[in-house]
């Protein structure tokens, strides 16, 4: 038990951070009146502690995601590497999400979310972004300052991807420039490791502002989503997970995988956040032999792009909001829906508004006619299931890893770095 303690003191730390929390929030909840305004914050006066640690953790993060992609392609043994690690790296995120929301709808289909009445939210939505407009600010921004933000992570990629090959293609002059951005990354991440000892407090402040807030929608309307939504998410961690590691690094994979996913997990669950988890995923990655060459692709990238939960919570959405108006969830519908929600789940935060511009373009392709209603539950819902959403999107790039590892690196990679690693300690 010491042993077990003193390995793992500091996830033990965070759990206990986010568990305090929420007792503080249900001890101290808000106050509403009868309409549902808020008139005393309780508990929810705490979420300082949370915003403090979320906002040094992207203004760290979001330099460490242009450099470690720029640094991983720059020094690559050549250009076609690196572009079959792409290819395969974005060919894996479609194909889990995919996966994700055909299980999400199976289980909709069998446990309806919505089960009798349902008092009606009243809200307010503004226009909806035009198509031109989400491919634009998908790819790029308007000014080189704009792409170093939070709001920018997918448009800041795709200049890490281009100055990557540019330094790749430069010869000489970019071999130095490749040993200079792998500096500035290792920096960065001693960076970060400071600031993530203050994960716990940052933690509590979040979740106490979570519960104090949502407290009595946990139990209320959304309980009955809330419970499919967080059991699938284990479920899919502890079953789908293991699977795919077993897929990518073979024997012995899977077991490996599952000793170091609950790092990465605990991070994101408790920071509601794929970015600022991107730290804790490249440690579990090196620690679990996979080369960095992949993990600064995977990683950063899975961060922005590969988003099995979003895919999991937009299919809820979408059933809870058929429930709510009587219409049958039918699969000729089920099909949109999971293109939706891939689309939606890599795409929204690369477009100003981030999740929120998500739920907008699910509510705009299904009830665009009841928009008033139909945003601000799925808006709700969003923030409630954003945890566990957050914990299957984050943990799943490192488990993404072991599968694009398997076609970059050959199906034996795993068994090769573990036979390395005992020869190394002989």
């Amino acid at each position: 038990m010491k042993r077990f303690i003193r390995s793992n003191r500091f996830l033990l730390c965070m759990l206990a951070g986010i568990v305090l929390g929420c007792a503080a929030g249900a001890i101290w909840p808000a106050v509403r009146d009868e309409t549902g305004e808020v008139t005393a914050l309780g508990a929810a006066h705490l979420e300082f502690l949370g915003t403090i640690f979320i906002n040094m953790m992207f203004c760290v993060v979001v330099p460490l995601v242009f450099f470690s992609i720029a640094s991983a392609i720059a020094n690559m043994s050549g250009a076609r590497r690196a572009g079959k690690l792409l290819g395969v790296t974005v060919v894996t995120f479609l194909t889990t999400a995919a996966i994700a929301g055909v299980l999400m709808y199976a289980v909709c289909r069998i446990v309806p979310p919505v089960s009798g009445q349902y008092t009606a939210v009243a809200g307010e939505v503004g226009d909806g972004a035009r198509l031109t407009d989400l491919v634009v600010n998908f790819f790029t921004k308007p000014d080189f300052a704009e792409l170093f933000s939070r709001r920018a992570i997918l448009p800041l990629i795709v200049a890490a991807v281009l100055f990557g090959f540019g330094v790749q293609l430069s010869g000489e002059a970019g071999q130095r420039v490749g040993r200079a951005l792998a500096e500035i990354t290792a920096c960065i991440m001693k960076t970060v490791r400071i600031i993530t000892y203050y994960a716990p407090v940052g933690f509590f402040g979040f979740f106490a502002a979570l519960v104090a807030s949502f407290g009595t929608q946990l139990i209320g309307d959304y309980g009955r989503t809330l419970l499919i939504y967080y059991v699938l998410s284990f479920v899919y961690v502890l079953v789908f997970f293991p699977l795919y590691a077993r897929f990518g690094g073979g024997k012995g994979a899977a077991r490996l995988m599952m000793r170091k996913i609950f790092r990465p997990a605990a991070m994101a669950f408790g920071s509601c956040s794929s970015v600022a988890t991107l730290p804790t995923n490249r440690e579990v990655s090196e620690e679990s032999g996979i080369s960095t060459e992949v993990s600064d692709i995977v990683l950063p990238l899975g961060a922005t792009m590969h988003m099995d939960g979003s895919a999991m919570s937009a299919i809820i959405k979408v059933a809870f909001l058929f429930g709510i108006f009587g219409q049958d969830f039918s699969t000729g519908r089920a099909v949109l829906a999971i293109l939706a929600a891939v689309f939606s789940s890599v795409a929204m935060s690369g477009i100003p508004g981030g999740g929120g511009t998500g739920e907008l373009v699910i509510c705009t392709v299904f009830f665009p006619d009841k928009l008033a209603i139909a945003y601000p539950i799925a808006v709700a819902l969003g923030n409630l299931v954003d945890p566990p959403a957050t914990m299957v999107n984050a943990a799943g790039d490192y488990v993404a890893s072991y599968i694009v590892s398997r076609f970059v690196d050959g199906k034996d990679w795993l068994q090769k770095r573990l036979a390395a690693k005992k020869e190394t300690e002989r």
